[in-house]
């Protein structure tokens, strides 16, 4: 994507790059610290080398076990940092994301981990789509010719978060998307098109997304993932 695609921003952001890198930022006081998607250094790095490897919950939610490595369509897939982990574990995934400039954003942070030495091989396994999952989702999977064995959902309700640094975050994610309304018809389209299960992450209180009721969940201290299961995940 091209910073001509993203559109117009909401007044008060600014997308621009700074050494060398996309950068979507606003008032701190309001939006925290400014926003880029780095696979290469810091969060993703740390996780990268010290994460907890294939015992972390999204890795068994996605079906992750040894000798198992599938393909997980990450359909909501914000800044990347699940798609990461789960393509630092060993699985290949496409990244839809509906929003211009987080998809802007995704895009800048996957080239310049493609572009790096020690992600690159990450990198390769990540592939990114611009659409709306929830409107296009057999057609976005289709694009990519991807096998859409997973489809990970992790819709963006309205919450308690305990993190000041996550309340603005999201404030500057809903300032951009609002909420996801359209959570049920985007799990709808994604036990059409997923082949043998889908994973929706919710903060752990927060009731399931109205719909068909998730055969098994995986419960963490602050989320949980509620897992609709098709059928088993084979070597």
């Amino acid at each position: 994507m091209t910073l001509s695609d993203v559109g117009t921003l909401p007044a008060g952001l600014t997308l621009a790059y700074h050494d060398g890198q996309l950068v979507l930022a606003g008032d701190e006081r309001q939006f925290g610290k400014p926003l880029s998607v780095d696979f290469v250094t810091g969060r993703a790095a740390h996780r990268r080398q010290f994460g907890g490897g294939r015992g972390q919950l999204i890795a068994k939610a996605c079906g992750l076990s040894k000798g198992v490595s599938p393909n997980v369509v990450d359909a909501t897939a914000g800044l990347g940092r699940d798609a990461f982990v789960l393509a630092s574990l060993g699985a290949s995934v496409l990244m839809i994301e509906r929003v211009p400039a987080i998809a802007a954003l995704l895009d800048d942070g996957l080239t310049r981990a493609a572009n790096t030495a020690e992600t690159a091989p990450i990198a390769a396994r990540m592939t990114f789509r611009h659409g709306d999952a929830a409107q296009a989702l057999a057609m976005l999977v289709a694009d990519a010719a991807f096998d859409p064995q997973v489809i990970h959902l992790d819709p963006m309700f309205p919450h308690r978060e305990k993190s000041a640094l996550v309340k603005k975050e999201m404030r500057l994610f809903r300032a951009l998307a609002g909420d996801d309304d359209d959570a049920p018809r985007l799990l709808e389209a994604a036990l059409d098109v997923a082949t043998h299960r889908v994973v929706v992450k919710r903060p752990r209180k927060a009731p399931p997304i109205a719909g068909p009721t998730p055969q098994h969940t995986l419960q963490g201290k602050t989320s949980r993932y509620d897992m609709y299961v098709h059928r088993a995940l084979t070597r």
